[in-house]
């Protein structure tokens, strides 16, 4: 089964195969930066809260915001809370679980209102982790994330589930990296992508999308009907980005050196 096949946001559009991607230029025509943060900002880990605020991270936020007059936000499927954890705050303009959480620049918070089928969901993916060591569940009010990173063996089962529970329930279902979710439908990561461009401070400006999963694929398409581009973090894939990036030390040395082309 293909986790690409499960993606419930609507059927994503053809991919280019990606045998190599060129890395993004660093000078740049008044861009604005979205950035996934898992796999792109931060490593990798066995569990959610195992990714900890790190000051060369929350440093390179800060400069390249600054830099950049504002136009950076943290599109995530994690919660704006966990956004901010992470990130230490350092971003005025977040989007979190999939768009269904977003701050503008002026701190105003949109979020949308959790379908009641999200409790049904938490209570079917807790039992399934009950007698499966190494499964985590993820609580988010208007999603439910089923973690199996710590068992990877059981994916094919949890992929199933999380299709059976979509059809009897209606909720969308967003597969990624070793996880799977089911979420109150109705958004993505390119649609906060394209509402953060309708707003300032990045109204006017060249969306650049940085991602590494198949949920960041809205958003590198999102970018690139704007104008932009995606960038993808990580071993080579299809894809829609643009260009690459092998890793998450090659994203901050990139953030570090991006600057405004006049």
């Amino acid at each position: 089964m293909r986790i690409s096949n499960l993606i419930a946001d609507g059927a994503p559009a053809p991919l280019a195969s990606a045998s190599h991607l060129p890395p993004p230029p660093i000078r740049l025509p008044r861009p604005a930066l979205f950035l996934d943060m898992d796999g792109v900002l931060a490593p990798l880990a066995e569990t959610p809260d195992a990714v900890v605020p790190h000051p060369e991270r929350t440093a390179a936020l800060r400069a390249v915001a600054g830099r950049l007059d504002g136009r950076v936000a943290i599109i995530s499927g994690r919660t704006i809370a966990e956004i901010d954890r992470i990130a230490e705050a350092s971003a005025a303009s977040a989007s979190g679980v999939h768009g269904l959480e977003r701050r503008r620049a002026d701190g105003s918070l949109d979020r949308a209102e959790a379908d009641p089928a999200v409790r049904d969901a938490v209570a079917a993916f807790e039992a399934f982790a009950r007698t499966r060591p190494g499964i985590i569940v993820e609580d988010k009010a208007v999603s439910a994330g089923l973690h199996y990173r710590g068992a990877p063996a059981e994916g094919e089962a949890a992929l199933a589930l999380a299709k059976d529970l979509a059809g009897q329930t209606g909720l969308a279902l967003q597969a990624g990296n070793l996880v799977v979710e089911l979420k109150t439908p109705g958004t993505s990561k390119g649609t906060a992508l394209k509402a953060f461009m309708q707003e300032p401070p990045f109204a006017g400006a060249v969306p650049v999308m940085l991602g590494d999963d198949l949920t960041d694929e809205d958003g590198f398409r999102a970018a690139e009907t704007l104008g932009g581009f995606g960038v993808l973090v990580g071993p080579p894939r299809e894809t829609a980005a643009r260009y690459g990036l092998p890793d998450v030390d090659a994203v901050l040395a990139w953030l570090n050196a991006v600057e405004e082309r006049e």
